[in-house]
């Protein structure tokens, strides 16, 4: 058994709770969403778990509506909702029926646009809130906490904290070959598994570049349609985030094409075969793999912002603007812990007009290189930044 963890978003899932009949907590499989859950109620008894891909827990909900009245006194949490759709219909008869706040916790590893397809709306009716693998603010405070072990094995708990480097790779290969052979087929897309995986490790080859789905369907022998209809279902499944280009009306000719990365630095390094922080050194995917671990851990831990990144048509770029109001900061991300930055970097600040940049590399004291231009670790980033 391992430890458990605090999650930074207990305090608004409890604050959810509070306001909606129902809260959906939605992620990536074995991210840690039931066991967050059962945190919150370890010391109550007035909660339900309901495990959807568990028969005998499936039968139990033969008669929805006769179980949800029976037990609308406690919390009801069901796992897994999104391959048992038909419930959708059931669940907003009876929110209606009884709005008490946090009478349904539902929990998914597909997105609410995901859901929604196939189920009843409920608008309204529900908080949606994303789980994401653990962020370094709720691990860096473990004893003996290593930011290179953190990086290599990504922040899927199993895989985090596993008892050796082997168990973890284990772990993560295990993840990736049940996604693609059991979890696609059972939302219902028949798509090659073998497909999948080779674009999955074509997208791990090109962590950070433009998306481009031309050049990665002729790769696979498919249409470029077909090709951007598997990377928005990677997305909806949280594998994959596509960071648009920054779109504000400036004058100069700027790309159009989001960039694309795997989210999840352990699943990128184990789907690139790099099994130890040595050979990751190594890999030409070294730059880009802190630059998606730095930009998956900002994004998830700063919340009600606008993210994009900027890069002119003449190559100027900044990996990562994020945007709250009338405020702006720029992130440059750099593999060194002695970061050098191009012509190109300034020439964006002066562009993009940021209120502050920050250039995010592993160190471990921050420090001014200019006004409002500062190099400063991951974790004193998040601590510092006024948005």
């Amino acid at each position: 058994m391992h430890e458990l963890i605090n999650r930074n978003i207990e305090v608004f899932v409890n604050e959810n709770l509070r306001v909606f009949p129902a809260v959906a907590i939605l992620g990536s499989r074995q991210c840690g969403k039931s066991t967050l859950v059962k945190m919150l109620y370890q010391n109550s008894d007035a909660y339900l778990y309901l495990d959807l891909q568990n028969l005998d827990d499936l039968n139990k909900l033969r008669e929805p509506m006769l179980f949800f009245q029976a037990n609308q006194n406690v919390t009801i949490c069901l796992d897994e909702i999104q391959f048992v759709p038909e419930l959708f219909s059931v669940l907003r008869s009876e929110i209606d029926r009884n709005r008490r706040p946090g009478r349904f916790i539902l929990l998914g590893s597909a997105s609410q646009d995901l859901i929604q397809k196939t189920s009843e709306s409920l608008a309204g009716r529900v908080g949606f809130i994303e789980l994401t693998p653990f962020t370094i603010e709720e691990v860096e405070q473990r004893a003996n906490f290593e930011l290179n072990k953190f990086w290599l094995r990504g922040g899927y708990p199993d895989s985090y904290l596993a008892l050796s480097d082997q168990g973890s790779i284990l772990w993560r290969e295990n993840f990736l070959r049940t996604y693609v052979e059991r979890d696609i087929p059972q939302l219902g897309f028949q798509i090659p598994a073998l497909q999948l995986r080779r674009l999955l490790t074509m997208c791990a080859h090109n962590q950070g570049q433009l998306f481009n789905s031309s050049k990665l369907g002729e790769s696979l022998g498919v249409t470029y349609q077909t090709i951007r209809r598997y990377i928005d279902l990677m997305e909806q499944t949280f594998i994959i985030h596509s960071l648009p280009p920054f779109e504000k009306n400036i004058k100069k000719r700027l790309v159009k094409s989001p960039k694309i990365y795997i989210r999840d630095s352990g699943l990128l390094h184990r789907l690139l075969q790099i099994d130890d922080f040595n050979s990751l050194m190594g890999n030409p995917v070294f730059g880009s793999s802190w630059e998606g671990f730095v930009i998956e851990n900002i994004i998830s831990s700063l919340k009600d912002c606008q993210f994009s990144f900027y890069r002119s048509a003449t190559g100027d770029e900044l990996d990562l603007l994020i945007e709250r109001g009338t405020r702006t900061i720029a992130v440059e991300c750099k593999a060194s812990s002695a970061p050098q930055v191009t012509k190109g970097f300034w020439s964006a600040i002066e562009t993009t007009k940021p209120d502050k940049t920050y250039i995010v590399s592993p160190v471990s004291t921050s420090y001014p290189i200019k006004n409002d231009v500062e190099v400063c670790g991951l974790s004193d980033f998040l601590k510092k930044v006024e948005l």
